[in-house]
């Protein structure tokens, strides 16, 4: 970046505020402070209302668990209300209503009522509904209800009579209550009786109070018609709530009884509070269902209190952020102004050494200071994007190399060498590097000069290529790794019948086999760099003569393949030149099993006694990398044939035994006479690149033996071969028996 240390050949390339600046970066911050208040109350409002939806969900949780509570509560004082219909004091009194029994049962239900705190009473009736005594005064004033003691009733034996909710003076208080009622029958079914068992609901409330939440949360319980039976605050903070026994949260807060009316369960927001209802089935009876609300609720003034930590930290981030933004908008309008500056200055230096040669400025600590047109188009670079960059990154080298650079050109003041492009392909850049220094500011800086000479590599590529090619009367062709023909003598072309085989596949000038076999080709010149073979058939450029192919791999730098020699001699010279040894001495070969038995037993047993049978298997693991491809695996197998039977002695006879193997029958040829063959064979099929994983498995004839037996020997000798992996052959049971 530009600064005003550094000296300034006109004053135009300094930093300069304009109005129009001031005023971008003005508007930039006043609606950034816009943007981050509204943010700010949004996340806050969002805050508080995702606080207020959690403490919702809990407290239903809370409800759900207090509305089973309770409920099992009910259920089971219907329960304890039978077993006290059931006692044997009771029984004993129905049976003997003396003044001792019923004083006795008395005091029993005190002691009852005494240790069961729900519990208020206990009061017996009789037959009509008349009260015989009670364990208090408080209940038994009132008469049974009509509808439970005739004989139109629906409930009796069994079954408990739970009762709505009702308001009784209990020591001065107003206490919500509910009576169970038992139907104490003889055994005709006729009723002696009715025990009635009165529990306190605020009792009940209290006992499972601790397993709620907390001690100060609100809990209120209402009826179906809104009266309010539990819960009431002597100075309720909600105004629009009932604050005595009984009263109606319909009248006193119509909006929210209409939400719970219409659902058994939801979630109210009010403009004080948040509320949370569940409605509750404590039992179910002929008559009527007893259901009841429990309301819950907490104020919005609690929420915003319990959130003002989360709020405070808000906005303290707030208030960072935008000052860190502010920052950010100040130094990027500053960073522009020195941009234009520095583009400024870069564009009056380009102008300065603008010629057809590329060159680069590069200060003393490798960025470039500015550059010419020539050398961002030698780059492939923008002029924009060049500006800026590190030398190293121009150069394309890591961190070694570019230290080794810099202390060449500190000790000599240059350093010469040679990029290659990668954005552009075929494009060499020569590169020299300059050290040179302002004596008057004590400053030095790097004189980059980038010279085209990709036409003088492309000549001695040329150049390498004709060398490689030579030119000699053998037909040679040199191909790239993908097999495309890149150069090819005159011999070649003549092979092929084609004046320019240029930008053309060599398999596809050849036989049809070679083109199968090229991908094992091309792994074994990369693998070995050399390759022998014959292509025995041809297309429609050659003729059908043998031709003798050697193939010879070129490694890049990066050891892998990069060019390919081929060169082709064509066995029909040869023939012309030796046509006898050339010739094969046999020229027939069996193809079924059956020819071989019959050549076999057609022999003399002097013959016989002396011979010898060889099992060459040609198609040895590893040899070719896809063993299923039949049509190479044939091939191979038909240049090994025309390959032995060329050297195979007159009395010899050859067979193919299954695909991949061949039979010899050697008759009048000891043992060691057969080793001595089968050596000299492999080395023969090794001198025309054939002989790579083959295996042979010799076996001697005992007296006797069939053929079928002496070629099992002979594959047993030929599975010990292929475990060997030294000579490739062997011999089993060759030794005569005593």
């Amino acid at each position: 970046m530009l600064t005003h240390k550094l000296p300034l050949l006109i004053n135009d390339q300094g930093i300069h505020w304009s109005q129009q600046r001031i005023l971008a970066i003005a508007s930039q911050i006043s609606v950034l402070l816009i943007s981050v208040i509204v943010l700010t109350n949004i996340v806050i409002t969002l805050g508080e209302r995702r606080l207020q939806e959690d403490w919702a969900s809990q407290r239903y949780s809370e409800l759900q668990a207090f509305g089973t509570l309770i409920a099992d509560k009910v259920s089971f004082q219907q329960f304890r209300t039978q077993m006290f219909a059931t006692s044997a004091r009771l029984n004993r009194y129905l049976e003997l209503p003396n003044h001792d029994n019923q004083q006795e049962l008395q005091n029993h239900w005190d002691v009852i009522v005494d240790n069961i705190p729900e519990l208020l009473g206990m009061a017996l009736y009789d037959p009509q509904g008349k009260l015989k005594f009670a364990s208090g005064e408080e209940f038994g004033a009132h008469p049974l209800p009509a509808s439970l003691l005739g004989s139109t009733r629906n409930m009796g034996g069994q079954e408990i009579y739970t009762s709505p909710l009702e308001f009784s003076p209990i020591n001065g208080k107003l206490e919500p209550y509910l009576y169970q009622l038992a139907w104490l029958e003889n055994p005709d079914q006729s009723i002696k009786g009715f025990l009635v068992t009165y529990n306190s609901i605020t009792r009940m409330l209290k006992n499972i109070k601790p397993a709620y939440s907390s001690k100060q949360t609100p809990l209120m319980m209402l009826d179906t018609q809104g009266l309010l039976y539990s819960g009431a605050m002597a100075s309720p903070t909600i105004g629009r709530l009932p604050d005595t026994m009984g009263g109606s949260l319909k009248q006193s807060y119509p909006a929210l009884w209409r939400k719970m009316a219409t659902s058994n369960f939801g979630q109210f927001n009010g403009d004080d509070a948040t509320f949370v209802y569940l409605k509750v089935e404590l039992t179910t009876q002929y008559e009527t269902r007893r259901e009841y609300y429990f309301l819950s609720y907490v104020e919005n003034d609690e929420i915003a209190a319990k959130f003002e930590q989360w709020r405070n930290l808000l906005m303290g981030g707030a208030i960072f952020l935008t000052l860190l933004a502010s920052i950010v908008i100040y130094l990027t309008h500053v960073y522009r102004l020195a941009q234009r500056s520095r583009d400024f200055s870069i564009d009056l230096a380009n102008r300065l050494f603008n010629t057809n040669a590329g060159y680069i400025i590069v200060n003393d600590v490798g960025r470039v200071i500015s550059a010419n047109a020539m050398a961002a188009t030698l780059l492939s670079l923008e002029n924009d994007e060049l500006s800026d960059r590190s030398l190293q990154r121009i150069l394309q080298m890591d961190e070694q190399e570019y230290n080794q650079i810099i202390a060449r050109l500190t000790t000599s003041q240059h350093w010469d060498g040679e990029l290659c492009n990668r954005e552009a392909e075929h494009v060499q850049i020569a590169v020299n590097l300059r050290l040179e220094s302002d004596m008057e500011n004590n400053q030095s800086y790097t004189l980059v000069t980038l010279t085209d000479i990709s036409a003088l590599k492309h000549s001695q590529e040329e150049a390498r290529l004709n060398r490689l090619l030579g030119d000699t009367p053998t037909a040679a062709v040199l191909v790239d790794a993908k097999g495309v023909v890149i150069k090819s003598n005159s011999a070649f072309d003549t092979l092929i019948q084609r004046p320019d085989s240029r930008n053309l596949q060599i398999t596809d000038l050849l036989a049809e086999e070679f083109k199968q076999q090229w991908p094992q080709i091309s792994q074994q010149l990369s693998m070995k760099g050399t390759w022998k073979g014959q292509v025995l058939s041809s297309n429609r450029h050659t003729h059908d003569d043998c031709v003798q192919a050697t193939l010879k791999g070129h490694l890049d730098a990066s050891d892998a393949l990069e060019y390919i020699i081929c060169i082709f001699e064509c066995t029909e010279y040869q023939v012309n030149k030796n046509k006898v040894n050339s010739v094969p001495q046999r020229s027939t070969i069996f193809n079924e099993r059956r020819d071989l038995e019959r050549y076999f037993n057609n022999m003399s047993q002097e013959k016989k006694d002396f011979s010898s049978l060889m099992l060459i298997d040609i198609a040895a693991e590893g040899m070719l990398s896809h063993m299923s491809d039949m049509a190479q695996l044939e091939s191979r197998q038909k240049e090994v044939e025309i390959q032995l039977l060329r050297e195979l002695p007159h009395r010899y006879q050859m067979s193919r035994f299954q695909l991949g193997k061949l039979i010899v029958m050697l008759p009048d040829t000891d043992s060691d006479q057969a080793h001595y063959f089968a050596i000299e064979t492999l080395s023969k099929l090794r001198s025309n690149g054939l002989a790579e994983g083959i295996c042979i498995g010799i076996a001697a004839y005992h007296g006797g033996q069939a053929l079928e037996q002496l070629l099992n020997n002979a594959e047993i000798a030929l599975k010990r071969a292929k475990q060997t992996d030294e000579q490739n052959i062997c011999q089993a049971f060759t030794r005569q028996e005593p």
